[in-house]
């Protein structure tokens, strides 16, 4: 894996984790948004949600489970925000597929 989530999910960078399983690992932001904000990498490396195939995505049920109890274990499951960016014209400024799942405040409107 090239990427740098790519390295933490091997093991060869640091990070905070804060879930683990056979298929995601879920790490604290190094430069949060939110007082809850967190990354949800799938351990399959994927370059974004428009590139991922059928089959790659078959997980995202399990994806979804995993937000609401990282909601829950947070308590921030009266309000998160759910969020991935899609190719540079989105933000996205690392190449491998993930999720920002961010709360813990008042988030106000998506411009």
């Amino acid at each position: 894996m090239s990427t740098i989530f790519g390295k933490i999910i091997q093991g060869e960078l640091p990070a905070e984790k804060v879930f683990e399983n056979e298929n995601f690992l879920v790490i604290k932001d190094r430069f949060p948004v939110a007082p809850v904000h967190l990354l949800i990498l799938p351990k399959q490396e994927i370059t974004n949600l428009q590139s991922a195939t059928a089959e790659e995505l078959s997980w995202m049920a399990e994806l979804f489970f995993i937000v609401q109890k990282l909601a829950d274990d947070f308590q921030i499951a009266d309000g998160y925000r759910l969020l991935t960016n899609n190719g540079t014209l989105a933000g996205q400024s690392v190449f491998h597929l993930h999720f920002h799942l961010i709360g813990g405040k008042e988030l106000g409107p998506i411009a």
